[in-house]
């Protein structure tokens, strides 16, 4: 990784040189001849004034690469196009595939948006308004209206020369849909159908009929799931009358996956992890709300250790135990959070009553197997038989309690409507932190008169 970073900084210090030097022509070429993410890497990566000089000098369609590789959720890729003139930026998002044309200019500021849009024709612009219109993260914002379609009733001949017309304009070429008379999809052949019947073949007769499409309206999730179900390399995006909308290819789904685990590690670590380079202030602004919110929680853990004084001052021995207890039922919780948060992001919570004793049985061994573990120590340890019972009992409860919380919490956001990984792991740590001290003292004071004085 590191030797890649080195090379990408070598070739941007290469061609920033060409273009400091006047050598135009090598730098056209040397650009070219990139990858096209290495380019989106390089151009970004050239200082300004570079740039300035290297918008003039690429084409559009090597310009629309660039901006097809540069991260749509970047603030600078709007300022990347500030640089140029509107006219010339418009061209840019025009040869651009159209699902990527969409994302950008959903996070554009809205009288850049206004602009753009103004400059291109009518139909593109109003093709390009309904593609934005689609909520974000699902399927209509995904889809691209650059594919390869074609009627039933044509023969494997004639497909092939379309595809051969079509191939430079569609964002993918695996598949071909096959439309009805009124534009309603009845199947898909893949391109190694076409390459593998007669010529004089008709069409009609090699579809698979068998569609799997999404709706517009469906959330990027599961459409991300049923890409690696069926291991597809794009996917039909279809109205409620199956009239084709667009299609999803599997980039697109390559970065939903990334997204919705960055998301999900974001929410179990409270914190947005995309964000690697941030600023220590702008770090630290994000950080501290959750951070005081669970700070509030933990003054109620202290506020109920400080009830227990009493009971600490008759059996100091029972302060040595507290940390064990509260950061043994806090890694339990996290962990059923981990896999609850998982269940429901593949959609295998269907079954909720059967995960649920899933998770009852499953701590109930993990106490019982912890709490004994603990008693065996403790009572060799401090050789008393009372305080071990009841440190073993205590963990044995709270680990109980804490992998029910991990489970149900998620479950339970996730039936109100919001994403469940919001239920972090450190929310869960502080919150089984209060339940284990509750139950640790009420334990406790059961088995007082045995180890008073240890």
């Amino acid at each position: 990784m590191e030797e890649t970073a080195e090379q990408l900084q070598k070739t941007i210090a290469h061609l920033a040189d060409l273009l400091h030097s006047g050598q135009d022509e090598d730098f056209v070429v040397s650009f070219k001849a990139l990858h096209d993410f290495e380019m989106g890497q390089v151009y970004s990566g050239l200082p300004e004034q570079m740039r300035a000089v290297a918008w003039r000098l690429l084409d559009d369609e090597t310009l629309a690469d660039v901006f097809d590789n540069l991260d749509v959720d970047d603030d600078d890729i709007g300022e990347l196009l500030q640089e140029m003139p509107p006219q010339k930026a418009t061209e840019i998002l025009r040869n651009m595939y159209a699902d990527n044309e969409a994302d950008v200019l959903q996070n554009l500021p809205s009288r850049l948006v206004a602009t753009y849009l103004s400059l291109m024709p009518k139909a593109e612009a109003d093709e390009m308004r309904k593609l934005i219109d689609y909520d974000d993260q699902t399927a209509g914002s995904l889809m691209s209206t650059e594919y390869l379609a074609v009627t039933e009733d044509l023969r494997v001949v004639e497909v092939m020369r379309l595809v051969k017309h079509q191939a430079a304009e569609a964002e993918a070429i695996s598949y071909v849909y096959v439309l009805d008379n009124q534009k309603h999809l009845v199947g898909v052949i893949s391109l190694r159908d076409l390459l593998t019947h007669p010529d004089d073949m008709l069409v009609s007769d090699i579809t698979n009929d068998r569609i799997i499409s999404v709706k517009a309206g469906d959330d990027q999730q599961d459409v991300a799931q049923i890409v690696a179900d069926y291991n597809f390399l794009s996917i039909p995006v279809t109205d409620d009358n199956d009239l084709l909308l667009g299609v999803i290819t599997v980039d697109d789904i390559v970065d939903v996956i990334d997204e919705e685990a960055v998301e999900d590690y974001s929410g179990l670590a409270a914190v947005n992890v995309s964000q690697t380079d941030d600023t220590p202030w702008h770090s630290a602004i994000k950080r501290i709300p959750w951070l005081i919110a669970l700070l509030l929680l933990g003054m109620s853990t202290a506020t109920l250790i400080s009830s227990f004084d009493g009971l600490v001052k008759k059996a100091s021995i029972l302060a040595v135990f507290i940390s064990l207890i509260t950061g043994t039922a806090g890694n339990a919780g996290t962990q059923a959070l981990a896999l609850a948060v998982r269940r429901l992001a593949v959609g295998t919570d269907n079954t909720a009553w059967k995960n649920f004793w899933s998770e009852v049985l499953a701590g109930l061994l993990v106490g019982t197997a912890t709490g004994a573990s603990v008693f065996a120590i403790v009572t060799i340890w401090k050789h008393n038989f009372e305080l071990g019972l009841a440190v073993g009992i205590a963990m044995a409860m709270a680990i109980m309690v804490a992998n029910l919380a991990g489970y149900l919490v998620p479950v339970l956001i996730d039936k109100l409507g919001f994403d469940p990984a919001v239920a972090s792991g450190p929310f869960i740590t502080t919150l089984s932190d209060l339940t284990s001290v509750l139950i640790y003292f009420n334990v406790a004071q059961l088995f007082i008169s045995h180890f008073i004085g240890s």
